[in-house]
């Protein structure tokens, strides 16, 4: 099932797991759509993982379960940033799975 939603009057197809069907539609205001809908307010912080999220994806080709993102933020930004707890309080519990919708990307395979 495809949903549609309109964001500055473009308008922009989710798929099944309200992730977007075309990675090319994205857009900081399509995240910032996105997170609204999440109950998020982006911040600065936010946006470093988000950015971090997207450069995950074009190295690897996929998005990342959550071990696999506490790692890479870890090697990326330290050991304050590198871990559950941090990624956690800043997506709701579900770091890999949030991130990664709000970042364009498709689900983390392992994600529910």
């Amino acid at each position: 099932m495809v949903s549609v939603v309109e964001v500055d009057g473009r308008r922009i197809e989710l798929d099944e797991d309200l992730c977007l069907r075309h990675l090319d539609d994205w857009s900081e205001q399509v995240a910032a759509f996105l997170a609204q809908e999440e109950g998020i307010e982006l911040t600065a912080e936010h946006w470093e993982i988000l950015h971090l999220v997207r450069r995950f994806y074009q190295e690897f080709d996929l998005a990342p379960a959550n071990r696999a993102l506490v790692r890479y933020v870890r090697q990326q930004l330290g050991e304050e940033k590198g871990n559950s707890l941090y990624l956690n309080t800043l997506f709701a519990g579900r770091p890999a799975r949030i991130a990664s919708r709000l970042a364009g990307l498709p689900k983390p395979a392992n994600c529910f």
